[in-house]
C-alpha cells in the first residue's frame, strides 16, 4: 500500500488566496452594511457613478454577475433610491441606468471606506511588493475563462 504525499492545506496557494480574499471581503461587507449596501450594489454604484456605465448588460459584465442578477439588483437599488432606470427614447427595449443624488452620497461615503479597507492589507507590503502582488495575481487569472456563478 502506498501513501499519498502529504497535502498541507494552510501552505497551499488556494487556501492563502481564499483567506486573504475572505478577510478583505468581510471587512468591506461589514462597512458597506452600515450604508445599507451589499458588495454587489456597491459595485453597481461604482459601475454607474465612477465608470459611467449605463446599460444593464455593461453593468452586469463589469460587476461579474449574470443579467438576471443585475436586473434584481438594479430593481432593489431603484426602490432604495440609489439609481434610476429610464426607457430608451428611440428604442423602448433599451434601458439606461443613472445614479441618483442618494447614490452619489453613498459613493462619497463608501469610497473612503473601501480605500481604508485596501490600505489595511497593502500597509503590510512595500510599494514594490504591492506592484509585484498585483502583477502576479493578474498573471494567475489571465486566460482563465471560468464563469463565476456568484460574485
Amino acid at each position: 500500500m502506498t501513501t499519498s504525499p502529504p497535502y498541507h492545506l494552510h501552505q497551499s496557494l488556494g487556501y492563502q488566496l481564499s483567506l486573504a480574499a475572505r478577510i478583505q471581503e468581510k471587512r468591506l461587507d461589514d462597512g458597506l452594511k452600515t450604508l445599507g449596501l451589499t458588495r454587489i450594489s456597491w459595485c453597481v454604484l461604482l459601475a454607474v457613478g465612477v465608470e459611467n456605465l449605463e446599460h444593464p448588460s455593461e453593468i452586469a459584465a463589469f460587476v461579474g454577475i449574470d443579467r438576471t442578477a443585475a436586473s434584481r439588483t438594479l430593481k432593489s437599488m431603484e426602490t432604495a433610491g440609489m439609481i434610476a432606470r429610464q426607457g430608451g427614447i428611440s428604442d423602448k427595449r433599451t434601458t439606461t441606468v443613472v445614479i441618483t443624488s442618494r447614490g452619489h452620497d453613498l459613493l462619497r461615503q463608501g469610497i473612503p471606506m473601501a480605500e481604508a479597507n485596501n490600505k489595511i492589507m497593502s500597509d503590510n507590503l512595500k510599494t514594490a511588493e504591492m506592484r509585484q502582488l498585483k502583477s502576479l495575481l493578474a498573471k494567475l487569472h489571465a486566460g482563465q475563462n471560468i464563469e463565476l456563478a456568484k460574485f
